[in-house]
């Protein structure tokens, strides 16, 4: 009852004012007044709701709020197959969609997995139809050299043991049951990528666009945690065919899919822009470039294209 009573809550704050803003209506001086709502899924390990600094998206999904747009950011498991994760953000904004008599379309921004939970989604749960774009941020699209070295180090025999530990330790601090951290690991190397892709292909009708960016040397003042798994990353690239270039954990050609829209502008202090501060979680990412201005660009992308 609690998750369905969340459900609803999300609901009305998701398309209360939908039908308005996708018809056209609301303030027109706000450069977002007018787009379809706007639904952010969320990576590996991530959340949907903000709870005061403890916010994945950084203020960035309230600035686009205040921008005009009508946003929703649902959670799924934070450790689980995308098919799974999926399945769960098709209720998540169906049940808005139902709550609000909403039966438009909607953009949908995905950070890391959440990029590829939205590709199942639209491809491989008949939600086509209801997706005007699909903008992944930073994806994994070919899989990632660092999930690639974990599968490998840990013998076969001794995967379900740690699955089963770091299952337990993220329910307890994600407050979920159902995690399945042996699925999400082997989505997310090369070789299940490869997998993932050749079974969920693009939709007819639904526009793709990426964006992502990469770290500029081994910072680890601005990247400290990015900044060590980024050597694992860069040393395994090459193995799978991959730029050495990458943002902590993605290479910088694993993070395209559809149009390439490129990444965010910064300054010459900035070195580059880590898999966490390209969402700006924790607000890691706004001491170093225009995290707001970034996200504007991308939901103002997809609101010219619906």
């Amino acid at each position: 009852m609690l998750k369905r009573a969340k459900l609803m809550v999300a609901g009305v704050l998701f398309l209360a004012a939908g039908a308005v803003s996708a018809s056209g209506g609301g303030s027109s001086s706000k450069p977002l007044a007018g787009a379809y709502p706007i639904v952010m899924t969320h990576g590996i390990f991530g959340w949907g709701k903000s709870t005061g600094i403890v916010d994945y998206w950084g203020g960035n999904a309230a600035y686009l709020q205040s921008q005009g747009a009508t946003v929703l950011t649902p959670t799924v498991t934070a450790t689980n197959s995308s098919a799974a994760r999926a399945a769960q953000l098709k209720t998540a904004i169906q049940t808005a969609m139902a709550a609000n008599n909403y039966t438009g379309k909607v953009h949908i921004l995905g950070h890391s997995q959440g990029g590829l939970d939205a590709r199942y989604l639209v491809s491989n749960l008949s939600f086509a139809s209801k997706v005007a774009t699909l903008t992944t941020i930073n994806t994994p699209h070919k899989g990632s050299p660092v999930a690639s070295v974990i599968e490998a180090v840990i013998p076969n025999w001794a995967l379900p043991y740690v699955g089963t530990v770091v299952n337990t330790l993220v329910g307890v601090v994600y407050g979920q049951s159902s995690q399945n951290a042996v699925a999400a690991l082997k989505l997310l190397t090369v070789s299940g990528a490869t997998s993932f892709n050749a079974s969920v292909p693009n939709a007819s009708g639904v526009k793709y666009f990426s964006y992502g960016s990469y770290m500029i040397g081994n910072d680890l003042i601005q990247h400290p945690a990015m900044g060590l798994l980024a050597p694992i990353c860069s040393i395994g690239a090459p193995f799978y065919g991959m730029s050495v270039w990458n943002d902590g954990v993605v290479p910088d050609d694993s993070q395209r899919w559809g149009t390439w829209k490129g990444g965010p502008s910064y300054g010459v202090l900035t070195t580059g822009v880590d898999h966490l501060e390209a969402t700006n979680a924790l607000y890691l990412g706004q001491a170093w470039y225009d995290t707001n201005g970034y996200f504007l660009k991308m939901a103002s992308n997809a609101k010219s294209n619906q």
